[in-house]
């Protein structure tokens, strides 16, 4: 017979280990939520002491006085200029070609050298021009020769017919001969001239004053004057142009400029910041380009060392204005704040005010600024750091503002306070050694 299980038997130990479970899950809830109550109250601690902390030093004030620069506005004329980016371009630019057919037997110039205007640059074989002219002037002596011949009919001609020897027709027939051949000798002189300049093209001149460039036909080729190379370019270098632009909302001002007289304008250099030129505007354009929304202007420079390069790109400035008895700063001293500009000035007992400033023009260096300050007046030029209004300052000089360290030492060292010099000698006169492995020193003829 076989033993059959209750229900109810194997029913017990299922729900007592459920139980356990439940049990356990609850006490660890309890304890997760705990430990998160804890650390949020201790969290909460601590924020609110350090709110605390940062309302007094915000309200607490310094009674050391914060260290600055200052500077005195000085009164002085201040140039105005328009800046723009340009192009250099040559004032003439010329492609040499041969005027006759030819092969080229000389040529006369280095590459890259300068020439002057007339210099004979090639040379053709003359030979083929040489004959045509010879043959124009012996035609034109035959022709000389009959008509001396056929004066000589008219006079007698006209003699007979004075006396009644001859008829009148035939001195008249003998006159308009002699017409028709002093017609056929100034034909004959144009032929001459023609002939003539062409053989003077055979010699290829320098038709302006310039610096050629890289030859294009080599000696013995044969030339031709339809080549569309030709022989050479020649460049104008001296003196040489600039074109620049400015923006349609400088027209009036430029306009208004221009009619005072002529206006300098700067170009410079690589670096941004020297002058290398100086130069006078030579023209205006007469439309807007529509592209761009920019006017293009032309300077003219006389480019003594050849700075400025055909086909440079280069940075431009044109003066229109100077500004008589203007109030300049350093652009430092001008700060700018949610309501506009404003500077520091020092007041009595080194007490800093912020006044609000006007500012015409800036640059990197200088700032006209046309109301708000006196000439009187010292403005805080470095250390806004910590600075505010009504703080208390102490002034320093320009000898003690930070510079920086071009060849940063370890940590920890100093220049003049370490115990060895330049040599690596120490104060009693001897050269340290350093050591290896602690306290074993370096192998003789090791490097320091």
């Amino acid at each position: 017979m076989l033993f059959k299980p209750d229900r109810n038997d194997t029913a017990r130990p299922a729900s007592g280990r459920v139980a356990r479970v439940a049990g356990r899950a609850r006490r660890r809830t309890v304890s997760i939520f705990i430990t998160l109550l804890i650390l949020g109250g201790l969290g909460w601690i601590g924020w609110t002491s350090l709110q605390q902390k940062q309302a007094a030093n915000r309200n607490a004030r310094p009674d050391l006085p914060v260290p600055v620069l200052a500077a005195t506005p000085r009164v002085q004329d201040v140039s105005v200029y328009l800046e723009g980016v340009g192009a250099v371009r040559a004032l003439n630019t010329v492609l040499v070609r041969s005027q006759v057919d030819g092969k080229l037997i000389a040529v006369n110039f280095t590459e890259g050298q300068d020439v002057k205007k007339g210099d004979v640059l090639g040379e053709i074989d003359p030979a083929i021009y040489q004959a045509q002219y010879d043959q124009a002037v012996a035609k034109k002596a035959q022709d000389e020769a009959q008509l001396a011949n056929m004066r000589l009919d008219l006079t007698r001609y006209q003699q007979l017919a004075a006396t009644n020897a001859g008829s009148k027709q035939q001195a008249d027939t003998q006159r308009a001969v002699v017409a028709q051949q002093e017609a056929l000798v100034k034909a004959d002189q144009a032929a001459i001239d023609n002939t003539q300049t062409m053989l003077g093209y055979t010699k290829i001149v320098a038709p302006i004053s310039g610096r050629v460039g890289l030859r294009q036909v080599d000696l013995g080729n044969i030339i031709h004057a339809s080549d569309p190379t030709g022989l050479v370019v020649i460049t104008q270098l001296q003196p040489i142009s600039v074109q620049f632009s400015l923006p349609q909302q400088q027209i009036v001002r430029v306009n208004a400029a221009a009619a005072k007289g002529a206006l300098p304008v700067d170009v410079f250099g690589n670096d941004g910041t020297t002058v290398a030129d100086t130069g006078t505007l030579k023209g205006i354009d007469n439309q807007v380009d529509p592209t761009t929304g920019t006017l293009k202007l032309k300077a003219e420079f006389p480019n003594e060392r050849f700075q400025l390069w055909p086909g440079q790109f280069v940075n431009v400035r044109l003066k229109v204005d100077t500004l008589s008895q203007a109030l300049v700063v350093p652009t430092s001293a001008v700060q700018r704040g949610p309501a506009g500009t404003f500077s520091y000035v020092i007041g009595d007992g080194d007490i800093v005010t912020a006044k609000p400033v006007t500012v015409v023009q800036q640059n990197e260096n200088d700032a006209v600024v046309s109301s708000g300050l006196s000439a009187s007046d010292r403005v805080v030029t470095t250390g806004f750091a910590n600075l505010s209004d009504g703080a208390k300052v102490i002034i320093g000089r320009d000898e003690q503002t930070p510079t920086a360290d071009l060849a940063p030492r370890k940590k920890g060292t100093r220049a003049g306070q370490s115990g060895q010099d330049q040599n690596g000698q120490g104060k009693d006169g001897k050269r340290r050694e350093r050591s290896q492995g602690g306290d074993q020193k370096a192998p003789s003829g090791a490097a320091q």
